[in-house]
Formats: C-alpha cells, structure tokens, sequence
C-alpha cells in the first residue's frame, strides 16, 4: 500500500512537536541534526522550525556511515570526529536516521560525552507527518514509565515470561532506572521519540539465569520487522550458554562471534507507551513487550559494567513481568498493571 504524499503542514506540525515539545528549543540553541538521504526533507524542515524559534541548527548528513553500519554489523559505530565534536557542544541532537542505526548509535562514547554535557538528546520514529499522538498522549506515556520506577524502586528481581517460552529471572539490585520518554531533558540517555516510553536497567552481569525467547524485533542481523522465526537464548549466570533457532539464530551467531562482550545479557527493559508501533525497532518502547541486549552496558546504564562494541536488542512480545519479592505483576499476559 503506497502511502498518500505529506502535506507542507503535516511535516510542520511534526517538526513542531519535536522542536518545542520533545526538545524544548529556545532562542539561541546549537542544535545538530543528524540524519541520512531518506530522511533529508524531514531534517531540513525540523532546521527550519529551530531557525523559526531562533536556534542555529546544523543539518549533518550521515548517509555513508548509516548505509555501511547497516550492511555491516561490524562496520563502525563511533561518528567521526568532527561529527563527534558538534554534538557534545551542541544544547541539543536530534538524530533522524535510520531508526535501528539510530538505536545502535545510542552506544557510542560521543553520546554518553553528550549527556555528561547536559545536552538533550533523542532520535525521531518513523512516521513523521502522520503521527497519531498529542501532548497528552506523550505526558501518558511518561507518566506510566515513572509509575513503574517507583514500583521498583529498591527492588531487586523480576522474572520475565511468555507465550513464546520466555522464562528468565534478572537482578537489577543497586542499578538505577533509565527513563527513555519523548520528552528529553539535558543530560537524559538518547532515546527515540515521539511515540516511544521505556524504563530499562544495566541487569547485573553475572545474575540472569533462565531462558530468553526473542519473537520480535532483533537488532543488527539485517531483519527490519519481526524475526521469521524466534531466537532461542539460553542463559547461565548473565551469559548465554547457546542461541537456537532457524536461520535468523544462525545470523545472530555470525554477528557476536568473536566480538567481545557480547556474550553477556546486558539490559533489561520494558515498554510504556501505547503508540509505539509493533512491527520495527520501535515496538521496544510498546506496553507488552519486553527487550533484553547483548553487549554493552556502560556507556549508557547507570551502574553498567560490560563494555563492547555491539549493543543488539531483542524483543519477547505479550510478556508477564512481576517483581520477584512482592509478587507484583507490572505487566501481565501483555497487559499493562498499573
């Protein structure tokens, strides 16, 4: 089905909500765009809503980096330096590229340099001209994210279930909540907006023990959508012990063979919005889903102790989630508790 072309006002009111709400730009602000050939004209009309706000924003097309780390899992992650340096003097990035290069990218120093420097940054969802989401619907998607962190607060298990075979337990004992929401404050982690919500933990890297059945959206094997058939890792002590499956398994292993770190289960996360599109990387941040990460955890989690060069999601779909010690169920047969 072939979408009906944007309307001049459509893309406007889009880069409006990004320029004043999720990043709240004001008179005088750096503000470095970063973003690929196929997402250009929604770059340069977010450059022209800054500029109407009275910002200086710089658009910096990152095409090539994109495509090769796209066709290459291995091909570097890191921009180059000047690339570097925009963005860790800038007030704010918007990164409106490729959404699951943008979720990789997520993990590079340059980013977690960004943040120590207060900057806001955030990457832009699919979608743009025709989102189907308001202030209010965003301040929702915040708000259940916070409900969750105060539920957990000080807690220090939950188990993860589903339909799928999923059955693993996970310590974030001593390991801060992360808050990924639309609206991004200085020094927050990247994350994408506007329709995404996610509360996610560096897990504790030797305690997750069980059996993770990823049915969803697996970064950095080369499938967009949903994997064809489910990826199947078993986990002893915060390492995977085997990863079965059909031939998306098999892309997986090539992928993380031999590149340090990756063996360990490094995040653990759950969804909060109910705008978030299930079918892509942004069903991560969907109510109902969980997502665990192979790789790295220390740029990004406060409290994370793994470092590689990979970062790679995968989502269980229809999930229970329930904190070990009281029972409470945050999430259960895909159905949001609180």
């Amino acid at each position: 089905m072939v979408e009906e072309p944007r309307t001049e006002e459509q893309m406007r009111k889009s880069a409006e909500l990004v320029v004043d709400v999720c990043f709240a730009v004001n008179e005088g602000d750096v503000v470095t765009i970063i973003t690929d050939n196929r997402r250009k004209e929604e770059a340069d009309m977010v450059a022209t809503v800054v500029s109407e706000r009275g910002g200086w924003p710089i658009v910096a097309n990152n095409n090539t980096q994109v495509q090769r780390a796209l066709q290459d899992t291995h091909f570097p992650m890191v921009p180059p330096r000047n690339l570097h340096r925009a963005m860790v003097t800038s007030d704010q990035i918007i990164i409106m590229t490729n959404l699951e290069w943008a979720n990789r990218f997520a993990h590079v120093p340059a980013v977690k340099e960004s943040v120590a420097n207060k900057v806001r940054i955030g990457s832009i969802e699919e979608g743009f001209g025709r989102w189907p989401i308001s202030v209010e619907d965003i301040e929702r998607t915040i708000g259940n994210a916070k409900a969750a962190i105060a539920l957990l607060e000080g807690k220090n298990r939950v188990r993860v279930t589903s339909p799928a075979g999923t059955d693993v337990e996970v310590s974030i004992e001593r390991r801060p909540a992360l808050e990924v929401v639309p609206v991004k404050l200085p020094g927050a982690m990247m994350g994408p907006a506007p329709l995404w919500g996610e509360v996610a933990y560096a897990a504790v890297e030797d305690q997750t023990n069980g059996t993770i059945v990823v049915d969803g959206n697996m970064l950095g094997i080369g499938v967009p959508a949903h994997v064809e058939h489910p990826i199947t890792w078993h986990v002893e002590d915060g390492r995977y012990r085997s990863i079965e499956g059909r031939e998306d398994a098999r892309r997986l292993r090539d992928v993380i063979s031999g590149v340090d770190g990756t063996d360990v289960v490094a995040e653990f996360a759950f969804g909060t919005s109910d705008f978030a599109p299930i079918g892509g990387p942004s069903e991560k941040g969907r109510k109902g889903t969980v997502h665990f990460a192979l790789g790295d955890n220390q740029n990004c989690y406060p409290g994370g102790q793994n470092k590689s060069v990979l970062h790679l999601d995968g989502v269980c779909h229809n999930v229970s989630l329930q904190i070990v010690e009281t029972g409470e169920y945050i999430v259960k047969d895909g159905v949001w508790q609180l």
